[in-house]
Parts: C-alpha cells; sequence; structure tokens
C-alpha cells in the first residue's frame, strides 16, 4: 500500500513540475495553432504547449496506472 501511494505521489508531483515549467517556457512563443475537436476549435495555443500537455498526461497517467496494477504484497 506503501509504494503504490509513494508511485502515486511521485507521478502527480513530477507531472505539477513539468506542467509549471511548461506554463513558464510556453510564454513566449509566436508560433500558435488551435486544435479542431469535431465542430468546435480549442483557443490558440503555441505548439511546444500542446506537445508537453500530451507529456504531462502520459506521465501522470502512466504514473497511476502502474501504482493501481501493482500486485497486492502476499501475507
Amino acid at each position: 500500500m506503501l509504494l503504490r501511494l509513494r508511485l502515486l505521489t511521485t507521478s502527480l508531483v513530477s507531472g505539477g513540475l513539468l506542467l509549471v515549467v511548461l506554463c513558464l517556457g510556453a510564454q513566449n512563443l509566436s508560433d500558435r495553432h488551435s486544435l479542431r475537436l469535431g465542430d468546435a476549435k480549442s483557443a490558440e495555443l503555441p505548439t511546444g504547449f500542446l506537445v508537453g500537455m500530451s507529456i504531462v498526461a502520459g506521465v501522470i497517467s502512466g504514473g497511476s496506472t502502474a501504482a493501481l496494477l501493482l500486485p497486492k504484497p502476499r501475507a
């Protein structure tokens, strides 16, 4: 149980730190694009920010999946 909690906390903290660094670094980027999601369009965001958000989402989801799929320790 402690290993799962530690792994989940580590993935959330590292994803949060990556997000902070990404937000600080993406402020001065001028090349901006928007995503089309069906009929809707997202706000214009820098390409590096969009790629970085997918990396942050992958770090958080991968870490939490690994924490949830750890086998239970035998008694």
